[in-house]
C-alpha cells in the first residue's frame, strides 16, 4: 500500500491543491485538475493511504471550494475500498 501525506496547510489555490494532488498521487498527465477528476482517479486507484494534515486550512484558505475538497475525499474512500483516508 501507498502511503502518502499532504500537508494542506500549505494549500492557498485551487491550482495548488490539483498541482500538489496530482504530483502526490502521480496522477496521468491528463489529469483535469477538476472535483470531477479528482474524483475519478481516486475511485480508480490502487491501495493507497492518504493522511490529510492541517485538513481544516483547506476550508480557511479555500473556502466552500476546500469543503467540497473534503466531500470528495470522503466519497472516494468510502467508494473505493483500496483508498483509505486519514484526516488529522
Amino acid at each position: 500500500m501507498r502511503e502518502l501525506l499532504v500537508d494542506a496547510q500549505t494549500l492557498y489555490t485551487r491550482a495548488e491543491l490539483h498541482e500538489t494532488l496530482a504530483r502526490t498521487f502521480d496522477f496521468a498527465e491528463g489529469y483535469g485538475g477538476t472535483l470531477d477528476a479528482l474524483y475519478d482517479e481516486l475511485y480508480f486507484c490502487g491501495p493507497t493511504q492518504l493522511t490529510l494534515v492541517h485538513a481544516e486550512d483547506l476550508v480557511i484558505n479555500l473556502g466552500d471550494y476546500g469543503e467540497l475538497v473534503l466531500r470528495v475525499l470522503a466519497g472516494a474512500a468510502a467508494e473505493n475500498e483500496d483508498f483509505d483516508l486519514i484526516i488529522e
